[in-house]
């Protein structure tokens, strides 16, 4: 596997399969009470210049659980990128720790610091990716469809950092990708382009439309997040308006398959993206979903620490 977890985009298909098939192992172990701690006495640093509630916990928790310890820093408790420069701080954080997780604003500057970096950098979240999410979502899918090939994931909604790692997952395992947006919150054009080439090696169809409902037919997997991430909360009314029409509600699950399951990488605004009914319905699988990020994290510690 590569040193680093930048963006799915930079991982093979093969790997995305190993990062699966890990997560369902680790996760069973956990279940049946098996102590497995392959990253004792090894350190992973958390920086988070975006606050966090799952991305925070399931890494400290992950960490704990494999045997090695979590350090949080915040944007007060660095220099990063003001003081000092970020190869600088790349350097010195790698003669301290094992491993750098960081979540922030720009994707440039996860790429710099694993430029600089001689330890492994994953990224849990950038204002263009967020590959850990989509990773879990990815292993839920199967955890919940029994395969990926083939199966239809429909996104409804902001084509935000989420929506461009999950357009990168399906593609990468070959399943299809529909996207229904409003007119101006398309998805990233170079990562869409870059995904319709990889598309041609797997197999997987991309649709992009501004329709929800064309883009839900026959579709297995429904999915959302907020129509305003962090940072836009001052386009929260602005959005709200351009948005009507794209909440996942009864009347939207009902035009995708009958066994569709319902995804939200959370926190959900109840009543905006998504109707109530359906987050806490028999079709969602939101909070196996959320669980999911847990034991696929640890199977991306295991795989890049471990080395």
């Amino acid at each position: 596997m590569t040193k680093d977890l930048l963006a799915i985009s930079k991982l093979t298909p093969a790997e995305v399969k190993a990062i699966i098939d890990r997560s369902a192992a680790l996760k069973q172990m956990q279940q049946q009470g098996i102590v497995h701690q392959p990253l004792a006495n090894r350190s992973l640093g958390m920086i988070f210049e975006k606050s966090s509630t799952r991305t925070r916990v399931s890494f400290e928790v992950g960490m704990y659980q494999l045997g090695g310890q979590a350090l949080f820093l915040s944007s007060d408790d660095l220099q990063l990128g003001r003081g000092e420069p970020v190869a600088d701080t790349a350097r010195v954080l790698s003669r301290y720790l094992d491993g750098i997780m960081i979540r922030t604003f720009a994707q440039e500057m996860v790429e710099e610091l694993a430029h600089h970096a001689s330890i492994p950098v994953i990224n849990g979240l950038t204002d263009l990716h967020h590959p850990c999410q989509a990773l879990a979502d990815i292993f839920t899918i199967q955890e919940k469809k029994g395969g990926l090939k083939g199966l239809k994931l429909a996104y409804i909604g902001d084509g935000n950092n989420v929506a461009n790692s999950l357009l990168e997952a399906c593609v990468k395992t070959g399943m299809h990708f529909a996207i229904a947006c409003p007119r101006g919150y398309e998805l990233n054009p170079s990562i869409l382009s870059d995904a319709r080439a990889a598309a041609k090696e797997t197999g997987s169809c991309i649709e992009t439309t501004n329709e929800p409902y064309q883009a839900v037919v026959k579709a297995d997997v429904l999915y959302t997040d907020v129509w305003a991430s962090m940072g836009q909360e001052a386009e929260h009314a602005k959005r709200v308006k351009a948005f009507q029409g794209y909440q996942i509600d009864g009347k939207l699950l009902k035009a995708a398959s009958s066994d569709a399951i319902v995804m939200h990488c959370l926190p959900a605004h109840r009543g905006e993206e998504i109707a109530a009914d359906v987050i806490d319905g028999p079709q969602s699988v939101v909070f196996d979903e959320a669980e999911n990020r847990l034991h696929t994290q640890k199977a991306v510690l295991e795989m890049l620490i471990r080395k």
